[in-house]
């Protein structure tokens, strides 16, 4: 029978499902792995669990075994030379005047490859810095740019919330978010508040967005018309927390609650402001 079992591995806030037949193995036991790097160390921290009772989009890698003693030994020998070799790495782009940011530096197990994570605003032509690093350190070299979320992801930290940050702990998310999903919240559009430590927008923002778009079909579309207290008065905006509806008139200015609202738009027998046809305007 095949189980699932989550790893962590060292550095990373998130775990990793892998699959095994050892029913034995515990919370607290460091594995060898296969992932897209190379052979790794992680450590469980999930017990085993049926395979056939969870769900999984992909194939998910099978755990190599338990680590032994010598590879445990191997595991810590290749972070202190990583170490070194992020030294070196750091030189050399010093030295070429490459603007490029060092995240993590880490070798495979086997020590037949070291990965270099970097952040850079642009496109840096590491050719020469190439050709340097693998004749200094004699094995294969891979580099790898990371965007500003992904440094994130990777660095962790806290977000104004006070909460650790969403896509170091609990999402992954890469995709662009666009302003449109602050309009379609109806925030006010001011970039640094909406920005995480990224510099990014926020990814609540996208996390949030299909609740919002959901719970505003409840509401009426702006510019409604209805009779209140023998006046005209016509949304203005909305709270979608509260439900609280912003009426106008030419008089004044009235909170009403949502539900209020829409029995005064039904018994008024208004109906909500017709969409115009942008190609008819455009025709004129």
């Amino acid at each position: 029978m095949e189980y699932c079992i989550s790893v962590r591995f060292e550095d990373s806030k998130k775990s990793y499902y892998f699959k095994t037949e050892d029913p034995k193995i515990k919370i607290g036991d460091f594995v060898v792995v296969e992932t897209v790097v190379g052979k790794e160390i992680g450590k469980v921290v999930t017990s085993p669990q049926r395979l056939e009772e969870m769900k999984f989009d992909k194939e998910i890698k099978p755990i190599i075994g338990l680590a032994s003693k010598k590879e445990l030994e191997a595991f810590i020998n290749n972070k202190e030379a990583a170490n070194k070799a992020g030294t070196i790495f750091n030189q050399l782009t010093e030295e070429l005047n490459l603007d490029m940011r060092l995240i993590r530096s880490e070798y495979t197990l086997d020590k037949e490859k070291i990965l270099f994570t970097y952040f850079s605003e642009a496109r840096i032509d590491f050719r020469e810095l190439l050709k340097k690093l693998a004749t200094l350190l004699r094995c294969r070299i891979e580099l790898r740019q990371i965007t500003a979320r992904e440094r994130a992801m990777l660095v962790g930290g806290y977000g104004v919330c006070g909460l650790p940050l969403c896509c170091a702990y609990m999402y992954s998310n890469q995709e662009g978010i666009s302003l449109n999903k602050a309009k379609n919240q109806m925030l006010t559009i001011n970039i640094p508040k909406l920005s995480g430590v990224c510099g990014k927008l926020m990814c609540c923002l996208k996390y949030e967005d299909d609740l919002y778009t959901e719970i505003k079909k409840e509401f009426p579309p702006i510019n409604t018309t209805f009779k209140y207290q023998d006046a005209e008065f016509k949304v203005s905006s909305y709270n979608v927390m509260t439900k609280i509806v912003k009426c106008v008139s030419p008089d004044t200015v009235e909170f009403l609650p949502l539900n209020e609202v829409q029995k005064y738009i039904k018994q008024s027998g208004k109906f909500p402001p017709k969409k115009e046809n942008k190609n008819q305007k455009a025709n004129g």
